[in-house]
């Protein structure tokens, strides 16, 4: 019983402690509205830390995600427009920041490629059925004397 009881509170903490982390974050951030507040968040969460890679600045602990909230924080503080505050981190840190890149000469590719590759898949299944019509088509034309000659195969079989 008494085990049972202390693996249930391990569980309780293991579940808690990332709401009491997400909790914790709003007040190490204070804003003078709710307005700001949310905005803050939605930022924090649309920006990519560059060391975590595939975790926003929201959701990691590496110092240069600190960073870039603290300068988040500030410029939302300040006033500063959600373009702003993402134009400053991208000229700071790199379009990789961005979760969304813009689409631009140079997201070009990545943007198209998943459409290529669609398009090149679809065209390789088309041309594999074209294909396979067009010999089933002349495999299937037998000469009547190998016709007879499967028609007394499969009547010595039964």
């Amino acid at each position: 019983m008494a085990g049972t009881l202390s693996r249930l509170t391990l569980l309780t903490c293991l579940i808690m402690l990332p709401l009491a982390l997400n909790a914790a974050d709003g007040d190490i951030y204070p804003f003078d509205s709710e307005a700001k507040q949310e905005r803050f968040q939605e930022l924090t969460k649309e920006l990519r830390c560059p060391k975590c890679q595939n975790q926003n600045i929201a959701d990691s602990n590496a110092p240069i995600a600190q960073d870039m909230k603290d300068e988040v924080y500030r410029m939302v503080r300040d006033g500063a427009s959600d373009d702003q505050v993402v134009d400053s981190l991208v000229a700071r840190f790199g379009e990789f920041v961005r979760y969304k890149p813009q689409f631009d000469g140079r997201t070009l590719m990545l943007w198209a490629t998943p459409v290529l590759v669609v398009l090149v898949g679809f065209l390789t299944v088309a041309v594999i059925v074209i294909r396979s019509r067009r010999h089933g088509e002349s495999a299937s034309s037998l000469t009547p004397e190998q016709r007879q000659r499967a028609e007394r195969i499969l009547k010595d079989s039964r």
